[in-house]
This record gives C-alpha cells, structure tokens and sequence, in this order.
C-alpha cells in the first residue's frame, strides 16, 4: 500500500498553529515591554521588548518555512539569527548611550513587566520544547524562548538590586547580558543553518 503524507500534513499544521501563537504572545509583550521600558527608562526592559520584537520575526520566518523544502526552513532559520545578531547590535548601542547620559530606572515597574514577561516566555518555551530537537527553523524556536526566560530573571533581579541600592548599573548590566544572550542565540542558529546547508549540499 503506498504511504501518504498524512502525518507530515499533521506536523505542518501542529507548526503554524504553534507558532501563531508564539509569534502572538511575543508581539504582544513587545508593545507592553516597549512602553513600559520607555516610561521605566530602564534598559533592561527596552532590551526584552527588542529581543521580543526579534522573537516574532522570527516566528514569522518559521511560520513561513513551515512545509516548504530544506533549503527555505536553513534560509529561515539563517535570517532568524542574522535578525537577532542585528537586534543585539541595536540594545548594545541603547546601553552605551544611556551610560554616557544617564538613566533612572523605576524598578516596580521593571518588576511588574518582567514578571509578566516571564509567564508569557515560560508558556511559549513549555510549548516549543518539543521542538528543541526538531528542524532547525523550529529548533532556533527554541533556542530563543530559553534566552527569553533567562532575560526576564535577569531584569527581574536587576529591579531588586535597583530598590535595594538604588543605584542604575544594575539596570545597565543586565541589558549587557541579554544582548550577549541575544547575540549568542543568533551566531548558534546561524551556526546551526551553515552547518545544515552544508550537509544538504553534500547530500
């Protein structure tokens, strides 16, 4: 009896659902985070608003690779991480100049956002798990999530340091490591996509 291709129809469809509302609760928290960040004036924030504004393109991309050949779904996932490489570049220039300027970060407000912004992120990684070990379109999926989760404790500790010595560097630092968070991610799935065009070239 010949096979069908039911169960890959199945898979494609489980993708784009999953990654709609990836892409939802990230465009979401991205406005949320934006605003917040701006009347916090914490970088911090601003970084996790711009690292969800990746995250949906990125999800965009995927969604887009979804049932299309190899090579679309190692393009997609190459873009994703060029897209994050791009993002990390723009919270790193956000951090110098507030360095230089200065800053006074409302840590309540830093709090309350990246609480949220956690749940948010906790949901999206519980619901691309499955995917840490999938295509690499989904799998940069993943990857990002995980780095969401970390970012939001980050700003989350950064906000208490801020309430207890009342001093911004903590704000500063932590925007420091989420862009080295964001700007690994993407050099892993930029990495990641290389080495996959490079086996579908040998093949």
């Amino acid at each position: 009896m010949p096979c069908c291709d039911c169960h890959i129809e199945v898979t494609d469809s489980s993708q784009k659902r999953l990654l709609v509302i990836l892409l939802a609760i990230n465009a979401t928290m991205f406005v949320v985070e934006l605003i917040v960040g701006l009347i916090a004036e914490s970088t911090g924030v601003l970084a996790d608003s711009l690292d969800m504004l990746a995250d949906s393109l990125v999800y965009g991309i995927a969604f887009y690779a979804v049932g299309r050949c190899g090579t679309i779904k190692t393009k997609a996932a190459f873009l994703s991480g060029i897209f994050q490489i791009i993002v990390a570049g723009s919270i790193l220039f956000d951090i110098s100049r507030r360095a230089f300027f200065g800053s006074d970060p409302e840590s309540w407000l830093m709090f309350l956002v990246s609480c949220a912004a956690l749940v948010a992120n906790s949901v999206c990684l519980s619901l691309v798990t499955k995917e840490k070990q999938g295509e690499v379109h989904m799998r940069a999926s993943y990857i990002f999530s995980k780095n969401d989760v970390l970012a939001n404790c980050g700003v989350i500790l950064a906000s208490v340091l801020i309430f207890v010595t009342g001093s911004r560097w903590p704000d500063l630092l932590i925007g420091v490591i989420i862009t080295v968070l964001v700007f690994r991610g993407g050099l892993q799935i930029v990495a990641e996509a290389r080495k996959q065009e490079a086996e579908q070239a040998a093949s």
